[in-house]
């Protein structure tokens, strides 16, 4: 009987947490939703799109980092995005010996606070066309609006466009990227 009431009282437990989650306004990320009671962590770990995003910061020791108050806002390139650089670079980043280097270029995709896709728009408005962001590694992102679509310049020259805004999380907000960004 012990047993019984022990099994429906954690069944009980699961249906609210379950409840819970469901009550949550989700954006779906390769393939899983993104709960914003979770942090940016915890939900990356679930998406199929950023496997590689989320090995690179494992090996940057940065998921700690990531886990805490915050609040971020995280720039996170997709598995495609990775795809993009020249062979082996990836590979060559996530050696123990590489992961100052890996780390600046992990941390140059994060903003502190938490910066709304609205308001991203509106420092773009202000800005006449383009707002400047300050990033954790210290460089700046240009993002610039090219219809409804905002793009991200690196100090490089290169581009990406976000192709999935306002992914809230507890600690702050995903911006899915289509291109890894570079420091100088």
């Amino acid at each position: 009987m012990k047993t019984i009431k022990l099994l429906f009282s954690m069944l009980a437990v699961a249906a609210i947490s379950t409840g819970a989650f469901a009550q949550e306004k989700t954006v779906t990320v390769g393939g899983a939703p993104m709960y914003p009671s979770k942090n940016i962590v915890e939900n990356a770990v679930n998406s199929k799109d950023h496997t590689t995003l989320v090995a690179a910061v494992k090996a940057a020791g940065l998921v700690e980092t990531l886990s805490s108050p915050g609040p971020f806002t995280v720039f996170a390139p997709t598995n495609k995005a990775f795809d993009k650089l020249p062979a082996g670079t990836v590979e060559t980043l996530v050696k123990p010996e590489n992961k100052a280097t890996l780390t600046s270029i992990l941390t140059y995709h994060v903003v502190s606070g938490k910066v709304s896709a609205m308001d991203l728009m509106n420092q773009i408005k202000q800005g006449g066309g383009k707002a400047t962001l300050k990033t954790v590694a210290g460089g700046t992102l240009t993002a610039t609006q090219k219809g409804k679509k905002i793009m991200l310049t690196d100090e490089k020259g290169g581009m990406a466009t976000v192709t999935i805004a306002d992914v809230n999380q507890s600690n702050g907000v995903i911006h899915v990227i289509d291109t890894v960004l570079m420091p100088n």
